[in-house]
């Protein structure tokens, strides 16, 4: 009788001992660096209201190396990832400041500046980083101030951060820079 009554304590014991086991790995593989030398193919998506937007991209890390002004050249035409364009799928209209852009799928270019970066949409979706690209293809051209970050993001990020049903934000973090571009939903 005695060990029937004993069983459930053992049990307990036995399952919180495993539990502060599997979290005590799942926090040291949160934290562990970020070793992998090649790009990471990658996705972001939304869903705001009636809109559904996809950002597919490759994300190069950081390693140690000089990003700004050093792997991505200052003033010239980037890809914005590696490899092959990142591209930006949306289901509705919308806006980049006061221009109205239709539904459809293109790809992000950036011109990274020190002071400021232009954000282009391009029609030619796919392509390999920037040696297909044309201007005359670019659907706008938006200019952006980079703002300085605290931490260090060790890989390339798009996010789509949703500020209300109509609008949103496309944020591109990397290094310790991050650029957000507004977006009016319908």
């Amino acid at each position: 009788m005695k060990s029937f009554l004993l069983l459930p304590l053992f049990l307990s014991s036995a399952c919180i001992a495993i539990c502060q086991e599997n979290q005590h790995e799942h926090t040291a593989t949160a934290t562990k660096a970020d070793t992998l030398k090649k790009s990471i193919a990658q996705e972001e998506h939304a869903q705001i209201g009636a809109t559904h937007i996809t950002i597919l991209y490759t994300a190069p890390a950081v390693r140690g190396r000089v990003i700004w002004g050093g792997l991505v050249a200052y003033d010239q035409v980037w890809v914005t990832g590696a490899h092959k364009a990142t591209s930006f799928e949306i289901n509705e209209k919308f806006k980049i400041g006061k221009q109205e852009i239709p539904a459809g799928k293109y790809a992000i270019f950036t011109i990274p500046g020190k002071e400021k970066w232009t954000v282009i949409l391009n029609k030619n979706w796919n392509q390999h980083l920037a040696d297909e690209y044309n201007p005359k293809d670019d659907v706008i051209r938006w200019e952006a101030v980079p703002r300085a970050t605290s931490t260090l993001q060790e890989r390339l990020n798009y996010a789509i951060v949703a500020l209300s049903d109509t609008e949103a934000s496309l944020v591109i973090s990397w290094e310790k820079i991050k650029v957000s571009i507004p977006l009016t939903l319908n």
